[in-house]
């Protein structure tokens, strides 16, 4: 199988919601547009990547800290920022069925214009569309009521740059970061968890002086980059940087790199990587009368700081976890139920799999089952496990197979005698005799924890 196959995003939906990794959202009421839950196994993937890039981006600098903040800012915060007058998509309107597609998507649109059958298409002249969703607070729906569910973090780190500056003791260069659900009102959508209106984002505002800033880009691009390759362990030649030319850059933006992910529907983009100057602090300063600039305890000087800015799509960057450990073989877990079936392994990096271990008793008799049972609590006090005892040995071993658990331990006939299980590895399938007293020491080693 190759990462070509014009099926693979196909299996991919439908082993994510087979298996509890994605749910389509509201789905007992026909669903929503591209709207997602995450299902028990999908949770515990999105918390592993969440917190392998906190530790990689925020625990392991000395130079950075976090903070979480609200979904509902004082809506000054985004004409500060620009985004209520410049966060906008170009919109075009189908005159033949009326849908709404954006402009600057020519594949999208050509795609579109093929569902009518060779009839000519027009379209409505381009007009911009604000993606900041708009709500209200109080018990009138007025302008004075007016406020905006957030389209990206990083606001709260600039309005609270000064407060922690302060309360930690910070001097430049340092960093702030933060993950949290952001909401754009997407014209285009699809591709599952790809593109949606609801979505995780992480991202860090890194504050430097001016003219320090486009050597900090490039560390931090390069500290970006090696997440991908080192940590989340994502293929090398499936990941590519695009440097953004000047007319495509954000209205914050001095200099942009994209960090672009080949998915099967093909390359598209998993994080950004800008310099966005001084743009977000000098607004806020301007609109709010606040004082946010740094001090130079050394120097006295006074200045407005530059911020480099890594921003993550967690989601988009769970599809990438997903698409790139999927794996299909021959029959390799027992023939007895497999004859000419293919097995689906997700091949996910011990830090990222939902399950690490399984324990499978060999039959759901008496003391299996009990001393399988006694074995999963010890297990599990230290790492998500999992129990199966339903069906063949060889189909137990390809449900964890399919969902990427690392091991399988198994309690069989001779555990009674000799106080060993039988440890399975996912990967090489090698099978290993284990005192059940020296499991906790056996796994410390082979998880590193």
């Amino acid at each position: 199988m190759t990462k070509n196959d014009d099926n693979l995003m196909d299996k991919i939906i439908s082993l994510a919601k087979r298996r509890g990794f994605i749910f389509p959202g509201s789905e007992i009421y026909g669903g929503l547009a591209n709207s997602y839950d995450y299902g028990p196994l999908g949770t515990e993937l999105f918390n592993n990547i969440r917190n392998l890039w906190w530790k990689k981006m925020v625990q392991q600098r000395s130079d950075m800290v976090g903070i979480r903040g609200p979904i509902i800012m004082n809506p000054k915060v985004w004409e500060a920022s620009g985004h209520i007058s410049s966060f906008t998509d170009p919109l075009v309107e189908c005159k033949i069925c009326h849908i709404r597609m954006r402009a600057d998507k020519p594949a999208d649109i050509k795609t579109h214009e093929e569902t009518h059958k060779g009839k000519t298409v027009e379209w409505t002249e381009p007009k911009n569309f604000n993606l900041l969703f708009k709500t209200f607070i109080g018990t009138t729906e007025d302008s004075k009521a007016t406020v905006y569910l957030r389209g990206e973090t990083a606001q709260t780190m600039f309005t609270d740059f000064k407060l922690v500056l302060e309360t930690m003791r910070r001097k430049l260069p340092f960093g702030i970061a933060q993950i949290g659900r952001s909401f754009r009102n997407e014209i285009t959508t699809g591709n599952s968890i790809f593109r949606m209106k609801e979505f995780t984002i992480a991202e860090l505002e890194y504050f430097v002086k001016p003219g320090e800033d486009d050597a900090a880009f490039e560390d931090w691009l390069n500290y970006q980059q090696e997440f991908f390759i080192q940590d989340l362990k994502l293929k090398k030649e499936n990941i590519k940087t695009v440097e953004l030319p000047k007319d495509e850059l954000a209205h914050y933006s001095k200099r942009t790199v994209d960090t672009y992910y080949k998915f099967p529907f093909g390359w598209d983009e998993i994080a950004g990587h800008a310099n966005r100057t001084d743009y977000d602090l000098k607004n806020q300063i301007a609109l709010s009368g606040a004082n946010l600039k740094y001090k130079d305890q050394t120097t006295g000087e006074e200045f407005v700081p530059f911020v480099i800015e890594p921003t993550f799509g967690m989601d988009r960057m769970m599809l990438a976890v997903l698409i790139d450990a999927y794996s299909e073989s021959e029959a390799r877990s027992g023939k007895e139920d497999a004859v000419h079936e293919t097995e689906v392994t997700l091949r996910l990096p011990k830090e990222l799999a939902p399950i690490k271990i399984a324990v499978l008793p060999l039959s759901k008799k008496e003391p299996l089952t009990a001393q399988a049972v006694e074995t999963l609590k010890i297990l599990q006090k230290l790492w998500m496990c999992q129990y199966d005892e339903t069906g063949s040995i060889g189909k137990r071993y390809r449900r964890q197979d399919e969902i990427g658990t690392l091991y399988c331990v198994t309690v069989d006939f001779e555990t009674a005698n000799d106080q060993a299980v039988t440890v399975r590895d996912r990967d090489t399938m090698a099978q290993e005799r284990v005192k059940i007293a020296e499991l906790v020491d056996y796994f410390k080693e082979k998880l590193g924890c």
